[in-house]
């Protein structure tokens, strides 16, 4: 079962419509329900459900759906009823909060539903600390039992005849819940997670509910960013939250599409257009993409692969030195008033470096290709935050026998700078003329990276055999042979030495050599740390292994 996150959702109060310049951080557009805590508890419920198997599985899945609905919506309309308060403060096993999850996604289906059959639209109680989360599970346990004693509380589906038998379930919820199984793939990168990330994501949902709520009826649909698409879902899936919150832009409802539906580029370039019009900034982000079709994303490899684990071996293996990566996007527009230069006429080239490390890298775009009517994504990178950020350069090629490009403007924007900065983003302005504006994703651990390099055979003792090892030991020839490697890791430093028996006996400049051991009597060692140097570049192995 997934884990479950942390603080309470803030107080209702009404929605008031904003205009751009009023949609700031101390003014903004208020809502029902903590949506930071509220996206990170959907993300972990999604990774419970991906790393869960046997709910996949279609049987699981029709037996959850069935106690949905047989079992836990008459259950919560009946506390819900007894109270006549605020959704009650009580959860459903982890099969059946899935399908509850899925059904909330299609807020017109779950709203119908519900007032089809308890007359009223059922809620869900925001529980993000785990005290309140654990009371509410005791809670649903004793309720469970009291009225159903002949149901288990756990989903048995190998047990329930019924189970494989999809025909009695309402079809419009089996659809639903089978349209969002792998919907955790959306929004499976680690920094999804992070409150940084979280809150800059909410900003940017404002400013989206903005669009809805404004004057663009004219406009088809508008296509959610992955960032504020993670907003949306976490806001559908409380109820009653959404519902009241939703009255301030209901009229623009139906531009958003539902699961399933297709998207069209128009669609997306109408979205870019609007935004930017009303925000004078470019719509996509670092961690802010638009996949037009899910299955696109993953059809190729990811160029980094995001690994989400709970546990660290750098708590196990200290001599490891952990990496960290980021996202970067990289857009740019032409200033206001200038319009596009020919590529004869200015052959000046936009050049973008690392701060630190990897100063052999230096990409350039010629400025000519540039557009002042919207913006344009010239770089997209994964790098390290040990690079500490980029620096961006106006350069113009030199003529005649200067061979040197001369640079006209320089700017540096550092990880840390955009880390604190509004959603994760900085505008920067070069000669007047071209606007930059850099966005990154929090960094996040990655895994690591290791390289095993040949060095000097060892003896049994861990010594390098050498010359060297032989004056310091009064020349006592040294027993043994070892295979021996090191393994440095992504910043080149020692980590590992690994060994393996080869040979026994000693080496002395007479007849007798080594003797090879049997492959049964071959030992293999991999020793944590580096080496103790005691001359040069020979060395003893470190001493802890296993």
């Amino acid at each position: 079962m997934s884990s479950r996150s942390t603080t309470r959702s803030g107080s209702a109060s009404s929605s008031v419509a904003r205009t751009p310049s009023e949609l700031s951080d101390h003014d903004p557009l208020r809502l029902s329900v903590d949506l930071v805590s509220a996206a990170r508890k959907s993300v972990e419920l999604m990774r419970g459900v991906f790393d869960s198997p046997w709910l996949r599985s279609r049987s699981a899945l029709f037996e959850a759906i069935r106690r949905y609905e047989v079992l836990w919506m008459p259950l919560i309309s009946e506390v819900a009823a007894a109270e006549e308060s605020a959704p009650p403060i009580i959860l459903p096993p982890f099969d059946v909060e899935w399908v509850w999850f899925c059904h909330t996604l299609d807020p017109v289906g779950y709203r119908s539903y519900c007032e089809l059959k308890y007359s009223k639209l059922i809620g869900k109680a925001a529980i993000f600390d785990e005290e309140n989360e654990e009371y509410a599970l005791m809670r649903c346990k004793e309720l469970w039992v009291t009225k159903y004693p002949t149901e288990p509380l756990e989903n048995q589906f190998d047990s329930v005849p019924h189970s494989n038998d999809p025909i009695s379930l309402n079809q419009d919820l089996v659809r639903t819940v089978l349209q969002h199984t792998d919907l955790y793939l959306r929004f499976a990168e680690p920094y999804r997670c992070e409150l940084v990330y979280l809150i800059a994501a909410k900003q940017r949902y404002k400013r989206f509910l903005h669009l809805l709520e404004g004057d663009a009826d004219g406009c088809c649909s508008l296509i959610p960013t992955s960032d504020i698409a993670l907003m949306l879902l976490s806001h559908q899936s409380y109820p009653t939250a959404y519902a009241s919150d939703a009255k301030v832009f209901e009229s623009g409802l139906g531009k958003i599409p539902g699961k399933g539906m297709p998207v069209k580029s128009e669609d997306v370039k109408e979205t870019k257009m609007l935004w930017e019009k009303a925000f004078d900034q470019p719509y996509e982000k670092a961690g802010g993409e638009i996949h037009v079709n899910l299955e696109d994303k993953y059809s190729t490899k990811l160029p980094v692969y995001w690994d989400v684990s709970d546990a660290d071996v750098n708590t196990k293996y200290k001599s490891l030195s952990p990496r960290f990566l980021l996202e970067v996007c990289v857009l740019v527009r032409l200033a206001c008033g200038r319009s596009k230069v020919q590529p004869d006429t200015s052959p000046e080239f936009l050049r973008l470096r690392m701060i630190r490390s990897h100063k052999e890298l230096k990409i350039d775009k010629p400025v000519s290709s540039f557009r002042s009517d919207s913006w344009e994504k010239i770089w997209h990178l994964y790098p390290e935050f040990g690079t500490k950020g980029v620096t961006l350069e106006l350069l113009q090629p030199g003529s005649g026998c200067f061979r040197g490009n001369a640079a006209h403007e320089k700017v540096g924007v550092h990880w840390n700078e955009l880390l604190r900065a509004p959603a994760l983003t900085l505008e920067r302005e070069l000669e007047r003329r071209v606007r930059v504006v850099l966005s990154l994703t929090p960094p996040v651990q990655a895994p690591y990276l290791l390289k095993c390099v040949p060095d000097k055979v060892t003896d049994d003792s861990g010594d390098m055999v050498s010359d060297e090892i032989l004056k310091m030991n009064s020349y006592k020839p040294q027993e043994g042979r070892w295979l021996t490697r090191t393994v440095l890791d992504h910043g080149g430093r020692e980590c590992f030495v690994f060994r393996i028996r080869v040979a026994s006996g000693f080496w002395r400049r007479g007849a007798e050599v080594p003797v090879g051991v049997k492959w049964e009597d071959r030992v293999t060692e991999i020793l944590q740390g580096s080496w103790s140097y005691v001359a040069g570049s020979i060395g003893r192995a470190p001493e802890q292994g296993s």
